[in-house]
């Protein structure tokens, strides 16, 4: 009797194991190790896969039979089913939510269609592009030769990096191996297949986006699972695509939030490659231009060396960074600590501008004031009523003047009396986009003002030719020959932030718009509008991320914090909470912080349930018991059918 291995799709902890199902002779030739099923479970029909087949069974009784073969197109490779589990496990989840996240729905129009040919392998490619990184040679020679090489590469400002990535698949391709590339978003994913088209053989690479049609996507999936096409490149759910005989995994900015999974289990796609390279044994690059604590650990460990490029080479292409807090900038303008566009800014966008290049000008927040403070004291402006963030009404009032009102109940606010200073005035926490964009416009009258954002629409590039563009981080278009100037504003409201990441993150969006920049020799600058002798600001000028990440590791370090630490987040109303903690059996090396009322984004507005959260904190090494023991009470609540849920989220991206 052929026994097949079963996960079945049903959302209970406690069910988070294989079942043994007999196959029927009538399926006996068609049903392989990683197709899709049918089967009776709990008289019900449920959706599974099969995990592998076997000629016996520990089962006692009598085994139920497949009810149903979906597709005997064998979807769930050995190699992903085992990543599945591991990452299942390591973040406390089940292993049925990681297979929802690497596998698509099925389209059957796209398992008729005959797979094409594999390509022929390509010739190695020219190591000129990494020569200026004294180790790039080296590396593409290594994933050539399938060797398990790890680096983290810090880019050069004005790297060709989509072209970069693309040579290392092709040296991947060309010593007969696969490669994985992950990046953010959908406009770095544009340049990478652009990259790819004119580097790699056609056929030989797949494109897997989250927005195309869902016959594209699995048809493009058929062609990585099916061997045809070796060189996946994808967004974050690709980190679980099969490639065949995968030599190399690789992610671009992995400090970008949107590599973080925001469904269970949260897997962040950085952790998810570098444990593939880690099964897979296969070479391992983590890249960007800016640079992550967890990027800094994976050196610091010696599980992978850095790339960079010396400084003779990095100020050969570097542009000019200057900060509004220089003490020869305040004797020439006194106000420039307080100036929203000091007279430096304004100075170096007219220079750009007439010398006919764009002048990039990034804000923090989409829109046109997303938020008001105090004028004197700048505390946050809430509402009398609920506590909630006051803002910018939409409707002006009377004689077109805009009132201010709650976000969460929208009441407003005529009068306003600060609790912290008794001021009476208010301003703009974070002038928007759209207000910079207004405000520049009669700044500069004869230059053309675009804007890039979530709101008015992400451009990909602009034209060459004198032009201010204002854009949040992240939607920074790319400008033919680089930008003349760079205003980086708001600054203030990046550093002062209450979050773990805050001098990574600002440091990294500030790199990421910086490095569009020309170089200072073609006239580039770039102007921070931040104190000259903050860390941060110091680490800008001299163009070294390495330091301010391995600050970061070290700060984290001495206070306990990820990734030294691993870190669970459990969320709930207090009763739930109570009782998920009673039954845990946590490590004897927790340590248990909170409970503090679960943090909620403004735009959440009220929750009439509260809900609180704790933190529990092991040592990096205790992080597979902590993970254990999480999914262990999950299993047991559900088991006993508990009405609500638990929130668990190992290593949040933000606390």
């Amino acid at each position: 009797m052929r026994v097949a291995r079963v996960v079945v799709d049903v959302p209970l902890a406690h069910l988070d194991r294989p079942f043994d199902y007999a196959v029927p002779d009538a399926m006996a030739e068609d049903v392989r190790a990683g197709c899709r099923v049918r089967v009776r479970f709990s008289g019900q029909l449920v959706d599974g896969v099969v995990l592998e087949l076997a000629d016996s069974t520990t089962h006692t009784g009598k085994l139920a039979p497949l009810a149903k073969l979906v597709s005997g197109e064998p979807v769930l490779t050995p190699e992903v089913a085992r990543l599945a589990r591991s990452v299942a496990d390591r973040y406390a989840g089940a292993m049925t939510d990681v297979l929802r996240l690497a596998l698509p729905p099925r389209r059957a129009a796209a398992e008729k269609r005959e797979a094409p040919p594999r390509p022929a392998a390509p010739a190695a490619p020219d190591p000129a592009g990494f020569a200026r990184y004294p180790t790039g040679p080296a590396l593409l020679g290594a994933v050539a030769g399938g060797l398990p090489a790890r680096a983290v590469w810090t880019a050069l400002p004005g790297e060709d990096w989509p072209a970069r990535l693309a040579e290392l698949c092709q040296a991947a391709l060309s010593g007969g191996r696969g490669a994985l590339v992950v990046v953010p978003d959908g406009r770095d994913l544009d340049r990478l297949e652009a990259a790819a088209k004119a580097r790699l053989p056609a056929g030989s690479y797949v494109v897997l986006r989250a927005d195309a049609a869902p016959d594209t996507r699995y048809r493009r999936f058929l062609d990585a699972a099916r061997g045809s096409a070796q060189v996946v490149l994808g967004t974050r759910a690709a980190s679980f695509a099969p490639v065949a005989d995968l030599g190399l995994v690789a992610i671009w900015d992995d400090g970008d939030d949107l590599h973080a999974e925001p469904r269970a289990p949260y897997p962040h796609a950085r952790d998810v490659l570098v444990h593939r390279a880690h099964l897979a044994g296969c070479a391992a690059v983590v890249a960007a231009t800016a640079r992550t604590a967890e990027a800094a650990l994976l050196i610091e460990s010696g599980w992978a060396h850095e790339l960079v490029a010396e400084r003779v080479v990095l100020r050969a292409v570097a542009p000019r960074v200057q900060a509004l807090g220089e003490d020869s900038e305040l004797a020439r303008d006194p106000a420039a600590r307080t100036a929203r566009l000091p007279s430096l800014a304004y100075r170096v966008a007219r220079e750009a501008l007439a010398a006919g290049a764009p002048v990039l000008v990034q804000v923090p927040r989409s829109g046109y004031a997303p938020g008001l403070s105090c004028e004197r004291c700048r505390a946050p402006a809430r509402c009398r009523h609920c506590a909630g963030p006051l803002g910018i009404a939409a409707p002006a009032g009377p004689g077109g003047q805009r009132v201010a009102a709650c976000r969460w109940c929208a009441r407003p606010a005529a009068a306003f009396d600060c609790p912290h200073c008794h001021a009476t005035r208010l301003r703009a926490s974070v002038v928007g986009a759209s207000r910079t964009a207004e405000e520049l416009g009669r700044a500069f009258p004869g230059a053309a003002v675009s804007v890039s954002g979530r709101a008015s629409g992400v451009l990909a590039t602009v034209p060459p030719g004198p032009a201010l563009v204002v854009a949040t981080p992240g939607a920074e278009p790319v400008a033919e020959g680089g930008y003349g100037a760079a205003l980086l504003l708001d600054s203030w409201a990046l550093l002062g932030r209450a979050d773990l990441r805050a001098a990574e993150e600002t440091m990294r969006r500030w790199v990421n718009a910086a490095a569009l920049v020309r170089p200072a020799s073609a006239g580039g600058q770039v102007v921070v509008a931040a104190d000259a002798g903050h860390p941060v600001v110091q680490a800008l000028v001299r163009w070294d991320p390495a330091t301010v990440a391995a600050r970061e590791l070290e700060d984290r370090r001495e206070l306990g914090f990820p990734p030294v630490t691993r870190i669970a987040s459990l969320t709930a109303t207090p009763a739930a909470l109570a009782d998920f903690l009673e039954a845990a059996r946590l490590p004897a090396s927790a340590d248990l912080l909170g409970p503090v009322p679960e943090p909620r984004r403004p735009a959440d507005g009220p929750d009439p349930v509260h809900r609180e959260r704790y933190l529990v904190r092991v040592p990096r090494a205790e992080g597979v018991a902590l993970a254990r023991a999480l999914a262990e009470v999950q299993g047991v609540r559900s088991a006993r059918k508990v009405a609500e849920h638990v929130r668990v989220q190992l290593d949040p991206h933000e606390m």
